[in-house]
């Protein structure tokens, strides 16, 4: 038994010789380590390095050197940092300010209007009616938003307005806008749901009023243009749908006999075209449409 056993722990011993080796190098790093950490620590540089006494009298005072961030760029305009952000800012309420503060939305309720009464769902899309909403409203509010940069972007990149003052005069335009479309009867609406007084003239009413009622009114503009669009197609179906009665076809869709005649009416009156022009001559008078 010895004599197999000898042999084993001879072999073994150069093994144990290394894993030792290994470990003392391990521990001679960490030893290492745990030094240079000790040396670089802020509170050993504190102690060995002599504190400095110069300049903190201004510093209590408030008359010293201090640190500052500045958002102006050359020759007072605006740094780029500060013009990416305000941009980021517009496009992530430009929504929100599309709907409720342009014609987006009298348009685009119009249209919709349009494809119920002709007896569509699906066709055209909404991704479709979006996007001629969209090219419209920025056809109407073009010589606005004109109007908004011209006054308000251009100076406040030029350096020649801060930011608050680029927000108060640049928001004119979009204020006189409203004003023009908005009922006085929304005003006052909304004015006494905010139990806020009267303001003394119309230019005086502040945005967090005038938006809700401009909305209102443009509602009730796209609703009345909408009344008058469903009226020949309402015709239509009436009729269709007596002729079926008469017939004694009582198990067919009126539907389904009077779309085709729909279409084809809306197409001969250049329905698209017509809708279009009532939806901007709504906005060309300068009264609430």
């Amino acid at each position: 038994m010895s004599a197999v056993v000898a042999p084993l722990r001879r072999a073994a011993a150069p093994r144990r010789g290394q894993l030792l080796a290994l470990l003392g190098g391990l521990v001679a790093v960490l030893l290492g380590l745990l030094a240079v950490h000790l040396l670089l620590a802020p509170g050993a540089a504190a102690a060995t390095a002599p504190a400095p006494t110069e300049g903190l009298e201004g510093l209590t005072e408030g008359t010293g050197p201090g640190v500052s961030v500045d958002i102006e760029g050359v020759d007072g305009k605006p740094s780029s940092a500060l013009v990416v952000l305000l941009g980021i800012t517009v496009l992530s309420v430009a929504p929100a300010l599309l709907l409720m503060t342009t014609s987006f939305t009298k348009i685009f309720v119009v249209l919709s209007i349009t494809r119920n009464a002709l007896g569509l769902t699906a066709a055209p899309p909404n991704q479709v009616l979006a996007g001629l909403a969209l090219f419209l409203s920025l056809f109407v509010m073009a010589p606005v938003l004109s109007e908004v940069n011209e006054i308000g972007v251009q100076p406040f990149l030029r350096g020649e307005l801060d930011q608050v003052q680029a927000l108060q005069v640049g928001v004119g335009p979009l204020r006189d806008f409203m004003l023009a479309h908005v009922r006085a009867d929304d005003l006052a609406l909304v004015t006494r749901a905010a139990d806020r007084p009267n303001p003394a003239t119309p230019a005086d009413t502040p945005l967090l009023t005038l938006i809700p009622a401009f909305v209102l009114s443009e509602l009730r503009a796209a609703f009345i243009i909408g009344f008058v669009i469903y009226i020949p197609f309402l015709v239509i179906d009436l009729v269709v749908s007596a002729a079926l009665m008469s017939m004694g076809m009582m198990m067919l869709p009126p539907v389904t006999v009077s779309l085709p005649f729909k279409l084809l009416l809306f197409v001969l009156v250049d329905g698209w075209g017509l809708v279009i022009t009532a939806v901007l001559g709504s906005y060309s008078g300068g009264g609430a449409g």
